[in-house]
């Protein structure tokens, strides 16, 4: 089940999960070297955008967005992230 039906909602959840598997991991969002974003929908890109924007404030990490076909249990945006740990 989604936090939310809407791309915002499921953007934050993303990203809060993205904290928890970092903290966890010994890592952080500072150190958040590159996010792969896949959407449902591209049109939702400024929406998830904004979101994003809220967890990497200063020096976001390279990104890259792609519009796909189809996302498990048809979820509306999925967030990959590559980070260190020192």
């Amino acid at each position: 089940k989604f936090a939310s039906d809407d791309v915002v909602g499921q953007t934050h959840q993303c990203l809060k999960n993205l904290v928890a598997i970092l903290q966890e991991a010994g890592s952080s969002m500072e150190k958040v070297l590159k996010t792969t974003v896949y959407l449902k929908d591209i049109k939702d890109f400024v929406a998830m955008n904004e979101v994003y924007s809220t967890y990497f404030t200063q020096d976001p990490p390279a990104r890259a967005a792609f519009e796909v076909a189809n996302l498990p249990k048809n979820a509306l945006v999925e967030i990959e992230a590559i980070a260190s740990k020192s």
